[in-house]
């Protein structure tokens, strides 16, 4: 059922496009932020951490969608839920454990940066609680993200290309849904709401620690955390690199709550070509339909080609759509806002296709898997390389650097 590799740029920009539109859920997420400043505005640390909950679970879905992609077109795994191998199983589990590794994880590094964003070691209690909290209730997506993967083999449609970037807009909907329901327990229903949270993420630890007591002796759930966690330390770093810059992109928008609005959606879209273009590689990586040497990247050029022009396509929709949303279209005001975002587009794809591309490459010639490190690693790039780019683009374009 494969065809990597083989599919015309006509089909492939298709394929991408139709599985881009679903970024366009992500003005949802966006809506909920604009809609929730003053609650975002509550401590310093809930705007800085909302890169990182966005991050942490795209890492997930990325981890999960990668693997089973591959999986999928070389048959290891069957697309069915039931009388799946043990490889599916323990996948699964691996990505209910490690999510609870990646909460605790950024929680701790968000001290490394709590200088830049005004916060103190006093803080960190309350962060684990809602940043666990709020990743617990996001583990409803794990089962989403299966059966669009199997739904899409079982279609003919090529996994690499639709899965990940319809759970991108999906979960980015979702896991800001959580973290706003999260936030408002904490923030505005006393000790009972805070109560509540701490059970939430205390069902997820316990459920993680009962899998890793039932899988010590499985070796492919223990080299799936293995070789993940590494990932997840840099990702863990990256991710809050991530906050720090949309705290320069707060002072720039200031109140303008279109940028706030596309904010999920541009990460999302980012995400989006760096894990078509890491996932189709990693495929023809396995496939021996691509050389592991990065100077290949030239002829990769139809996946790269493809998934760029449609995220230009949306970037314009985007642009037009948050201005929309809100009641404030003007000429004046579309065309500032869309020069910003294709400015920021040229930078943030460049850099992402560059690191999608060299971590399959990289990853692929020390003998690891690649489904542990391309998409949960350039998933973490692309939260940081499009705030960075956003933040160049207003600075450029609005305030001058």
């Amino acid at each position: 059922m494969t065809h990597t590799g083989r599919t015309s740029f006509s089909r492939t920009l298709r394929e991408t496009f139709s599985a881009y539109i679903f970024d366009l859920g992500g003005l949802l997420a966006g809506f909920l932020v604009a809609y929730q400043l003053n609650l975002f505005q509550k401590a310093p640390w809930v705007i800085a951490l909302y890169p990182a909950v966005l991050g942490a679970k795209g890492i997930m879905e990325g981890l999960l969608s990668g693997r089973l992609s591959t999986a999928l077109h070389l048959g290891t795994v069957y697309p069915r839920f039931s009388k799946n191998t043990k490889s599916f199983y323990n996948l699964v589990e691996a990505v209910v454990f490690l999510t609870l590794v990646t909460s605790v994880a950024m929680s701790a590094f968000s001290m490394v940066f709590g200088n830049f964003w005004g916060i103190t070691f006093a803080d960190f209690p309350n962060i684990l609680v809602v940043v666990v909290g709020t990743m617990a209730l996001g583990l409803v997506l794990l089962f989403i993200t299966v059966k669009v993967a199997f739904f899409s083999f079982k279609k003919g449609l090529d996994p690499d290309v639709v899965v990940y970037p319809v759970m991108s807009a999906v979960s980015s909907i979702f896991i800001t849904l959580c973290y706003v329901v999260a936030l408002n327990l904490f923030f505005s229903f006393g000790s009972v709401g805070t109560a509540a949270v701490v059970v939430l993420g205390a069902a997820n630890v316990v459920l993680a620690l009962y899998l890793v007591s039932k899988n010590l002796h499985e070796a492919e759930f223990i080299k799936t955390v293995r070789e993940s966690l590494a990932s997840l330390m840099i990702v863990a770093v990256i991710v809050n690199v991530t906050g720090t810059f949309l705290k320069g992109v707060s002072r720039y928008a200031n109140s303008r709550i279109e940028f706030y609005t596309v904010y999920p959606s541009l990460i999302g879209l980012v995400s989006d070509v760096g894990a078509v273009v890491g996932s189709t590689a990693t495929t023809k990586l396995a496939l021996g339909l691509l050389k592991p040497k990065l100077s290949s990247i030239a002829h990769h050029s139809k996946n790269i080609l493809s998934a760029w022009a449609a995220s230009i396509i949306l970037f314009i929709v985007l642009a037009f759509a948050a201005l929309a949303i809100h009641g404030i279209f003007t000429s004046t005001a579309f065309y500032s806002h869309v020069a910003v975002l294709l400015v920021a587009n040229v930078i943030a794809i460049s850099l992402i296709v560059v690191i999608s591309f060299a971590i399959s490459i990289l990853t692929f010639q020390k003998g690891l898997d690649p489904g542990n490190f391309v998409i949960p690693i350039e998933n973490a790039f692309a939260a940081s390389v499009t705030t960075f780019a956003l933040l160049v683009a207003l600075a450029l374009l609005n305030g001058g650097l």
